[in-house]
């Protein structure tokens, strides 16, 4: 259907409008049936934690993503476990050998100091697109707001094509309070001197994302999406939803 006044959606190769969603071993044959229906709504894919380890069909998974042009890449979580282990060339050999060309470089279970990541982030801009996270999953651990803002400009000019804001599979770190309320003090603060079309902020629950939906418009680009809530995320981005319904016409129209 195409005659209701709805927000112009970006398409395509999207540099931002991003939907990325989180696949924790979703089944093959499951992951095959929403990408053919809903494929066009979805831009990245990242498979979560360090389950892409052990996950047995791994290369079949990469391959059917990418059939359907939707960015495959591993969780922040296998690049840490491989840090901590000195795997680091084992794992970006794998990677490449798998045709998986994007990386994540995160710290958010291991304290690992900014100035490595940067120098990872130089080295492996080479070879793949990096993108970076900021934010711990530790739920006591709390970064100054001005660390935040530092933190993703420095990783944004060392060459990351995003910046992923941390919020964890449940919503309830980094940018989220305990209770899953987004810390809107951090994001305003982020906001006024990042440009937000290079930022991914995890939003798992789909009240987190009708608040970024009204915060930053129908393009906002989200993360660690479930594969299951990719429909009902872009009807809440088309104003289609109750808490999306009046969203203002400034947050309609591409930049």
């Amino acid at each position: 259907m195409d005659f209701l006044n709805v927000p112009e959606r970006t398409k395509g190769d999207r540099s931002y409008g991003i939907t990325s969603i989180a696949d924790f071993g979703t089944p093959v044959p499951i992951v095959e049936a929403h990408l053919r229906d809903y494929h066009a709504y979805i831009d990245i894919a990242k498979i979560g934690i360090g389950s892409a380890y052990v996950t047995p069909n791994l290369q079949e998974k990469i391959n059917l993503y990418k059939k359907y042009k939707v960015i495959p890449y591993c969780g922040g979580t296998f690049f840490e476990k491989c840090f901590v282990q000195e795997k680091l060339d084992e794992y970006a050999k794998s990677l490449q050998k798998l045709g998986i060309e994007w990386i994540e470089i995160s710290n958010g279970t291991v304290d690992i100091p900014l100035h490595k990541r940067l120098s990872l982030i130089k080295k492996w801009k080479k070879h793949f697109n990096v993108i970076a996270e900021v934010g711990s999953k530790d739920q006591n651990r709390e970064m100054p707001l001005a660390d935040w803002e530092q933190e993703i400009n420095l990783l944004l000019a060392a060459g990351c094509k995003y910046v992923i804001t941390e919020g964890r599979d449940s919503g309830t770190a980094g940018i989220y309070n305990r209770s899953g309320q987004v810390n809107t003090e951090l994001i305003d603060q982020i906001s006024k001197n990042i440009d937000v079309n290079k930022l991914i902020f995890e939003a798992p629950t789909p009240k987190q994302q009708m608040f970024f939906i009204n915060e930053f418009g129908t393009n906002v680009n989200l993360g660690n999406v479930k594969i299951t809530d990719v429909l009902v995320l872009e009807s809440q981005r088309l104003g289609l939803r109750s808490e999306t319904f009046f969203m203002g016409e400034k947050t309609w129209n591409l930049p």
